[in-house]
């Protein structure tokens, strides 16, 4: 007889895998015991068939669960612990001062949908309903090894029923942490504020918030890692309030639909969205409209596309299907609970206090959610924002290393932490503008350090001086390693598919700060872990009134419009209609200062050329929200247009790409009469011929044939098709994110990446 202990590392808490090996072990007649630890899965077994055993464990475990690695040793079959009446058992879990990494949170499975809406089901219309397959996993665990004691379900004790199923190798619920039901389980509440909607208060919460919704209301929801503002996005007028009360004019609202159908209602869906939306992550899928949307321009104005999600908790479920039959929407706006620009509210005093001016009534519950998580987006095969779903899942960077912080930069903020051969990125914490955002990094950091016991000896940050995050890590004890911002968003791309070699990286945003003190944003670099040599980038334009011409694009176009035009920009300004739409007098004041160079300085980030050019086609002189401009032209580029304007690649050092000819290009097709869809295309399709050159030169410079792109402007998913696609086909080997977003989200993990490899080597 064979006696092994097996002790198994990677994601195998929360999963269902202490009940996989029960079973296993009972089907192959052996004894022993598995148990949880703080760092894994211990399995102590004996019998006839040890090695069948194994070899199903690697092959046959949940499919929700990810073994990094597998250590067996041959033990003494005497003594042999955990024996239950079967021989085989699950015994108490111990803390062994280890870690193992934390399960994201898994949407409903549908055979507990299935259950929540059977009458004859002693669940139904439970708005917690779980099982070893689903429900709430990283937003209420408080420590491991995952327990029920160490989650906010601590507080419910199970009925006897629901302890019967926890104990029950037969039942989908053996051993489900968060398993409750109606009797035992958390509660839900309704609250009504504003008195024009206290008819709708049914004395049932969900049918009292479904009434709002259905009167025009906006309801706060709480969620599994937050509250989320709905109303009706069938009602143009409640999308309107909902809009005038958050200050949101024009950034895409997310919905939410009760099925695949009724997306498809809406918007063209791949088989590679139905994936995505259909998976256990169930993410914001952005997709394109069809011709005959139906919704209201408000929901998303001047986008081409919609950002759409199934219901992914019971809650979600019960506002769609109850009471019983037709659905009661055809989709909700399901957007972030916060005030603008501050991270999602997981409390139920905070959120009635801080959203009181925005909803009319909310949907509570009494099960804290300890780790507030917001809703991830994906856009195809690549993320936009890495969250719920996703987070806290670790990334494989290769071999062991020191433990060390990546604070990231003040967009789209993450943090990474690295331990042995993996990279944990934090979930989205938002823009570090304000107070809260920064508690919420602080208390995130502190809560994952915790639960993966990782004590950095070092922190990387960004080089500019006046991030809040460069503060932040220049105050920390830690010593702290600078990384140049966008050597950070090839790093990032590195880390994931393990490149410590020499690459050619090509970072493409609207800004970072660059080690001349100057703003940069489109970088070639021969870029490694040691350091990165900067051979080529876009010619600067200027910024009339700095940050000014970021959140009002018709300033850098009327700049650059007099760099390229000089006496001649205001009649090609005149002849555009620029003129009348701006106002004159305001375009004059504007030329004024762009000649001062004290209030003007000059950007080469990619992202003020997409900004200049929409405003100059008319399609948006402001950006509301990050990116606004770049988004309505490409949503309003044309399909089928293979031609480009001219550029010119000057060889000084480094070199730069000049769009002069581009903008006379531009000004001349617009003074002609040319479709700005047209337009749109034809300059994107200038800027990866401007791509696929500079590689060229650069790899007969330097033979190098393994190229990064990331940085904002590759969520663009018309520049990052074509040229991933045509460098591709030039024999290059082509590196993008995957597992992190393509904008300032990935730049912890470069952060990380470069300074764990330096203090390795």
């Amino acid at each position: 007889m064979t006696h092994l202990r097996i002790k198994v590392k990677g994601l195998v808490q929360g999963v269902g895998f202490r009940p996989f090996v029960f079973k296993l072990a009972r089907a192959l007649n052996l004894s022993g015991s598995v148990r949880n630890t703080s760092g894994g899965v211990v399995i102590e077994v004996a019998g006839r068939h040890v090695r069948d055993f194994l070899q199903r464990l690697r092959t046959e475990h949940p499919e929700i669960s990810c073994i990094e690695s597998i250590e067996t040793e041959s033990v003494e079959t005497e003594g042999l612990p955990g024996h239950g009446q079967e021989g085989f058992s699950i015994v108490e879990s111990e803390d062994d001062g280890t870690a193992t990494p934390v399960a994201p949170d898994m949407s409903i499975c549908d055979e507990c949908l299935s259950e929540l809406l059977d009458p004859s089901d002693r669940r139904h219309l439970h708005p917690f309903i779980n099982c070893t397959n689903c429900g709430p996993r990283y937003s209420i665990t408080r420590a491991l090894p995952y327990d029920r004691q160490n989650t906010t379900m601590a507080g419910f004790m199970t009925c006897k029923d629901c302890s019967r199923e926890y104990g029950d190798p037969r039942d989908r619920r053996f051993h489900a942490q968060a398993n409750a039901c109606n009797r035992c389980g958390p509660k839900l509440g309704f609250h009504v504020l504003n008195p024009g909607f206290e008819w709708c208060d049914s004395g049932e919460p969900v049918l009292s918030a479904v009434r709002v919704l259905k009167a025009g209301g906006i309801v706060a929801v709480k969620g599994l890692g937050g509250f989320h503002l709905a109303c009706n996005a069938e009602d143009r007028d409640a999308v309107a309030r909902l809009r005038e009360r958050k200050h949101r004019p024009k950034k895409p609202f997310a919905l939410m639909a009760p099925d695949l159908e009724t997306i498809r209602r809406y918007c063209d869906v791949t088989e590679e969205d139905t994936l995505l939306l259909l998976s256990r992550r169930r993410p914001i899928v952005l997709l394109r409209k069809r011709s005959e949307c139906g919704l209201p321009e408000e929901v998303a104005p001047g986008n081409r596309c919609l950002g759409f999600m199934l219901p992914y908790t019971p809650i979600h479920c019960l506002l769609f299907f109850h009471p019983p039959g037709m659905p009661n929407f055809n989709c909700l706006i399901m957007t972030s609970g916060n005030l603008s620009e501050e991270p999602i509210i997981c409390g139920n005093e905070a959120a009635v206090e801080r959203l009181s001016g925005i909803a009319d009534a909310f949907l509570l519950h009494d099960r804290d959610i300890y780790t507030r998580v917001d809703d991830s987006v994906v856009r195809a095969d690549f993320l936009i924002r890495r969250s719920r779903g996703y987070a806290p899942e670790a990334i494989p960077i290769g071999g062991n290393g020191p433990e060390v912080l990546g604070v990231g930069a003040d967009l789209k903020n993450t943090f990474t932490l690295t331990r042995g051969p993996l990279a944990i990125p934090s979930q989205h914490i938002g823009d570090m503008e304000n107070l809260e955002t920064l508690k919420f990094f602080e208390e995130t950091l502190e809560k994952l350090k915790s639960l993966y016991k990782i004590e950095p000896v070092a922190l990387a940050h960004d080089m500019h001086p006046g991030y809040h995050s460069t503060r932040w890590a220049e105050a920390h004890p830690l010593e702290g390693l600078g990384v140049q911002h966008h050597h950070a968003h090839v790093a990032s791309v590195m880390a994931e598919a393990g490149l410590t070699a020499d690459v050619i990286g090509v970072a493409l945003d609207g800004s970072g700060y660059g080690t001349d003190g100057t703003i940069w944003g489109s970088e070639f670099l021969i870029a490694g872990v040691e350091g990165f040599e900067r051979l080529c980038h876009f010619n600067g334009i200027p910024l009339p009134g700095g940050e000014a011409a970021i959140r009002e694009p018709w300033r850098t176009a009327a700049a650059w419009i007099q760099d390229v035009a000089g006496e001649n920009a205001l009649h090609y300004m005149d002849r555009i209609g620029f003129l009348d739409r701006i106002g004159e007098a305001r375009v004059r004041e504007v030329l004024q200062v762009a000649g001062l160079g004290e209030f003007s300085p000059r950007s080469c980030g990619a992202g003020r050329l997409f900004d200049a050019v929409a405003a100059i086609t008319g399609m948006a002189d402001k950006n509301t929200y990050e990116a606004e401009a770049a988004t309505a032209l490409e949503s309003r580029a044309a399909d089928g247009v293979t031609e480009g304007y001219p550029f010119t690649v000057r060889p000084s050092e480094p070199m730069t790409v000049d769009f002069s000819e581009t903008l006379t290009s531009i000004l001349e097709d617009l003074t002609s009469g040319a479709d700005v869809g047209v337009i749109s295309a034809r300059f994107h399709n200038t800027v990866v011929a401007a791509v696929v050159k500079v590689v060229g030169m650069l790899h007969r410079l330097t033979g190098i044939r393994d190229v990064v792109v990331s940085g904002g402007v590759f969520q663009s998913l018309y520049i990052r098709e074509r040229v991933m696609g045509r460098l591709s086909e030039d024999g290059f080997s082509v590196y993008c994110n995957r597992h992190m977003p393509p904008n300032d989200a990935n730049i912890s993990l470069g952060q990380a990446y470069i300074l764990r490899e330096r203090l390795k080597r």
